[in-house]
């Protein structure tokens, strides 16, 4: 019935330092988080594309998928900017199951917090010596922040965290676009109360200081679809939903109106295949209507090198163990017909 303290975990400047980025890649994060705030801002027309697997379980087989992103980055540069998913950490709505890199680097083993910080930062730095690629990631967990805060150029919270008052402060101090989700209630008011309250300043305490932040101009909504009370999905990327969320937007004072859309979660049932729809509709909308297009920038697809799911004991190389995914040749498609579209 009480906390028992293992061991203590080393600091993030230990770990930074320990496994460091290093000039030239910082040179490249620091470029790549200027043009994903360009895109945010409305200073750059093109479009994000947040791509990749719902949980990056395997350091060969991420760094593997983003090595086929990178190509495609280099070919579209001029409409889309590809920003892969890794994400280290899995939300468990019961808590239940693998909950990431991050906390088990070995799905097939025991949890092991260090070696997991370790792993999430060392596949980071792969991914992106490897690719050019600087990443985006959840920030389940805000007081990890500062052993990934050198390699991230978007962040994420998640619809169970955007509720949360410490998850909101956090993201005020973070120097890079960070997507408040809408809750799974579906509530509109939740998510844009988030990002007014990520866009302040605060006072407050985080890993046993007292900070103070200067509020992040970034922060902007992710419409991820929700769950009814009788426990039906309920999508929220449709052309109204969207009009909706501007209204919301134009009646507070809030920088950098902008909506990213998930295409996956409540927004497609989890029905992976889904996705391809869900995107190109979300590209007509932005078509009908200039106001539309000014607002969305970008979408979040969930995507592997082999699509669907699978169990952990199975081992099948690049295929999701938690959420399915879309498989690499219909990822690639999408991608071309989203530059097409932009």
């Amino acid at each position: 019935m009480s906390f028992k303290y293992l061991r203590e975990l080393p600091s993030p400047e230990e770990i930074r330092k320990e496994y460091a980025l290093g000039e030239k890649l910082d040179a490249i994060k620091k470029q790549r988080d200027n043009e994903v705030s360009d895109i945010i801002t409305g200073k750059d027309d093109r479009f994000l594309v947040i791509i990749g697997p719902c949980s990056a379980d395997n350091e060969d087989s991420v760094c593997d998928y983003i090595s086929r992103l990178a190509p495609l980055q280099e070919e579209l540069k001029d409409k889309i900017l590809i920003v892969p998913r890794i994400y280290t950490n899995k939300p468990r709505t019961n808590g239940d199951g693998y909950k990431g890199i991050a906390s088990q680097p070995d799905p097939n083993k025991a949890e092991d917090i260090v070696a997991g910080i370790i792993a999430m930062r060392k596949m980071h730095i792969r991914a992106m010596k490897e690719t050019g690629l600087s990443a985006a990631d959840e920030m389940l967990y805000p007081e990890n922040w500062g052993y990934v805060e050198d390699l991230l150029s978007y962040v994420a919270i998640g619809a169970r965290s955007v509720e949360d008052q410490h998850h909101r402060l956090t993201v005020s101090g973070f120097d890079v676009a960070s997507g408040m989700k809408n809750p799974t209630s579906g509530d509109l008011s939740v998510m844009m109360n988030s990002i007014y309250a990520a866009q302040q300043a605060h006072q407050f305490t985080f890993r046993g200081f007292e900070v103070e932040t200067s509020g992040n101009p970034l922060a902007h909504a992710v419409l991820r679809g929700a769950v009814s009370k009788h426990g039906n999905s309920t999508q929220n990327y449709h052309y109204e939903d969207l009009q909706r969320v501007l209204a919301l937007y134009n009646e507070r004072d809030l920088a950098n109106p902008a909506v990213i859309i998930d295409s996956n979660h409540s927004n497609s049932n989890k029905q992976y295949k889904q996705q391809i729809r869900i995107v190109k509709e979300v590209l007509h909308s932005r078509k009908l209507d200039t106001d539309i297009h000014k607002l969305v920038k970008g979408v979040m697809v969930e995507s592997y090198i082999e699509e669907g799911c699978q169990k952990i004991s199975e081992g099948i190389y690049g295929k999701s163990i938690t959420d399915p995914c879309l498989g690499w040749e219909d990822s690639k498609n999408l991608i071309y017909t989203i530059a097409e579209s932009c």
